[in-house]
């Protein structure tokens, strides 16, 4: 099929035998769902396992799409879905560090792909790197369901409606689960945040991961072999 398909012509293609759909549809959608997975697993191998189980469980499932949401809300679920099934059946709730380098290709930006355009204080530079490495180890620390809401509200930018649409929880859960996660990661990252100048206590709906600090470079070499 063409490039110019949407989403939901090259599913229904898949589904109705086409070998080369599922590729593209893949393809157009592959960093964000790859940031996603790394994110929430914590490390590139569990990530990269993590997205080829949601993919396998999408390529089998795409009969069952029914249009109720977009495709990549659907793409995400089953993604996040995977990724999740596989942090419970391991019993993980990781204390190690996720990776330092986690921006997807696109032009959000980020603090470090700033600091390495040659022209940053070295000095700046290592601040940034250490603040990061505190954020995303506060992060790895809770529960994975808390972690995929911030991941995807915070992180990915996602709205929490569609957030709960990728999860297949109410929005309401979305919300307590981001206020909980904040909440916890206010109370290990409070010398980082006071140290701005704030206050981080009885601040739950403060978002205490800036993006600009977990957001430079690993996703953006994608999945192992991609």
């Amino acid at each position: 099929m063409s490039d110019e398909a949407t989403d939901q012509e090259l599913l229904a293609a898949h589904v109705a035998g086409d070998p080369d759909a599922f590729g593209t549809l893949f393809g157009r959608h592959r960093d964000r769902l790859w940031a996603v997975a790394l994110r929430t697993m914590g490390n590139r191998e569990d990530a990269a396992d993590g997205l080829q189980d949601g993919l396998v469980a999408a390529y089998r499932r795409a009969g069952s799409y029914r249009g109720d949401a977009a495709v990549t809300t659907w793409l995400h679920r089953v993604v996040v879905n995977a990724c999740l099934d596989r942090l419970r059946a391991a019993k993980v709730r990781r204390t190690d560090p996720l990776p330092d380098d986690l921006d997807d290709r696109g032009d959000r930006g980020s603090l470090a792909s700033a600091d390495r355009t040659g022209t940053a204080d070295p000095a700046d530079v290592a601040v940034a790197d250490e603040r990061r490495r505190q954020v995303l180890a506060a992060l790895a620390t809770l529960p994975p369901e808390q972690r995929a809401a911030l991941v995807l509200v915070d992180m990915e930018g996602y709205p929490v409606a569609e957030a709960a649409a990728m999860l297949d929880c109410p929005t309401g859960t979305v919300k307590s689960r981001c206020s909980r996660g904040r909440t916890r990661l206010a109370e290990l990252l409070a010398p980082l945040l006071t140290g701005d100048g704030g206050d981080a206590r009885n601040t739950p709906d403060r978002n205490p991961v800036p993006r600009a600090a977990v957001e430079p470079g690993d996703a953006a070499r994608g999945p192992p072999g991609g």
